[in-house]
């Protein structure tokens, strides 16, 4: 290995670093996205100017161009819901019928229930909250557990299963030509086992907890009296439910709808289905709202990803894609590792799917990995490590929503949110590579 390769590893290693820090102190991401792909490139052998206006910006406008209108539709599915109560209606539903007994588990399955069908994580938190604070102070539960239960059912299982219409299943089929549904029977085996695994420790945590005497303890900004009119839990869903339909089905072998068009035509619905829950005369204004918040939401992760492709265009990339290569055991064992490094750094699962699927992608269909299982085992990987305390929906989770802090709410949220979706990982790969072909 020569000096210019070398120079180039370290040059990558102190970005990544850097971007760590940074993101975790708060500063803004194209800083940091810039800052340090600058570095990249000053030590990876790449002319600054070049580095930044070609390989950084083709990087940012080549996912904005290939993603922002599945950005766009998701946030104007997510604004949709939030408008007419619709996702709060869901949430009720299923949480009154589990009861309060069940609290522990209905709240995470309404949770992943509205993220499946294609309404964004922070929609379905910020609909799910007041009525798990209602919920936990019920039962007695500690409420800086309400945390764990809110991000478990949004950023987990429900986020990276096949078919949901979320854009860390878009990104891997735009990059590898599958389609939602990709690795179907290993991918939903997988994601039961998160499902599982996760309530059960969410159980016994909680429990042991409230057996110690802690206690649910209300914070001077609860409310805990809803008069809001909501329609009916069963007509909310419909929506979602056509939405997953039309966007998986097939005729002769290809999709009936795109993705796009799919969640576009579920927001519609919703519009129209539940058009008595809303404000009318907002409706061009909160369209506008949806379409800035989209805008601002796919240009931070085009930020990241900007930031991958110089890395890409660097003197060490190649000599770091054969070590990937080269990790003993299974092709797949790789993929995941490299996908769950890359969102931990990025502190986001899109983010890191942005810069894995097109980087490693490729390599691993070299070697004749079916493209299915890459898809599958990336998504899944995806949602373990970007879970880390800098991730922008944990602290908006925790401490601006529930305010509650890292230091009494995270411990459980880390078991919940990257090693659950670790330990899955490592099933996903086992059952990829001992059942590759399985549909």
């Amino acid at each position: 290995m020569n000096g210019s390769v070398l120079l180039s590893i370290l040059g990558i290693l102190v970005s990544l670093g850097l971007l760590v820090v940074l993101i975790m102190r708060g500063i803004n991401i194209y800083v940091v996205a810039l800052l340090c792909s600058s570095i990249v490139a000053l030590t990876g052998g790449i002319n600054l100017y070049d580095g930044l206006k070609e390989s950084y910006m083709g990087g940012f406008v080549g996912f904005f161009k290939a993603n922002f209108l599945i950005f766009l539709t998701g946030t104007i599915m997510g604004k949709a819901y939030e408008i007419t109560n619709g996702a709060k209606a869901i949430a009720k539903m299923i949480i009154n019928k589990f009861g309060p007994s069940m609290a522990l588990i209905s709240i995470p399955l309404a949770c992943g229930i509205i993220s499946y069908g294609g309404v964004s994580v922070f929609v379905a938190s910020f609909a799910v909250f007041p009525i798990a604070l209602e919920v936990f102070r019920q039962a007695g539960y500690p409420r800086r557990f309400i945390p764990a239960a809110l991000t478990f059912g949004c950023s987990t299982w429900a986020m990276v299963a096949p078919g949901a219409p979320q854009i860390h299943n878009a990104v891997p089929a735009s990059a590898l030509g599958t389609d939602l549904m990709a690795g179907t029977v290993n991918g939903f085996i997988s994601i039961l086992f998160i499902l599982i695994l996760g309530c059960i420790i969410l159980i016994k945590v909680v429990n042991k907890a409230k057996a110690k005497g802690e206690a649910f303890i209300a914070k001077s900004i609860d409310v805990f009296h809803d008069d809001a009119q909501y329609p009916s839990g069963l007509t909310a869903l419909i929506p979602l439910l056509i939405t997953i339909f039309v966007i998986n089905m097939k005729i002769d072998g290809k999709t009936l709808v795109p993705l796009e068009f799919g969640v576009f035509l579920g927001s519609l619905i919703v519009i129209l289905l539940l058009n008595k829950y809303q404000d009318n005369s907002k409706i061009f204004y909160n369209l506008g709202e949806a379409c800035k918040q989209s805008v601002v939401s796919i240009s931070n992760t085009c930020a990241v990803v900007g930031f991958g492709a110089v890395v890409k265009a660097s003197a060490a990339f190649p000599v770091i894609i054969d070590a990937m290569l080269g990790i003993p055991g299974p092709p797949l064992a790789g993929v995941a590792i490299g996908t769950t490094v890359i969102a931990g750094i990025c502190g986001s699962a899109s983010g890191g799917l942005g810069i894995a699927a097109p980087l490693l992608g490729p390599s691993y269909l070299a070697l004749g990995v079916p493209a299915a299982s890459i898809h599958r085992v990336m998504t899944i990987s995806s949602a373990a490590l970007d879970s880390l305390p800098h991730n922008g929906y944990i602290v908006t989770v925790t401490n601006g929503l529930c305010n509650e802090s890292h230091k009494d709410a995270y411990g459980l949220v880390f078991w919940l949110t990257v090693v659950v979706p670790a330990v899955a990982s490592v099933l996903a790969v086992i059952l990829f590579s001992l059942f590759p072909n399985w549909p």
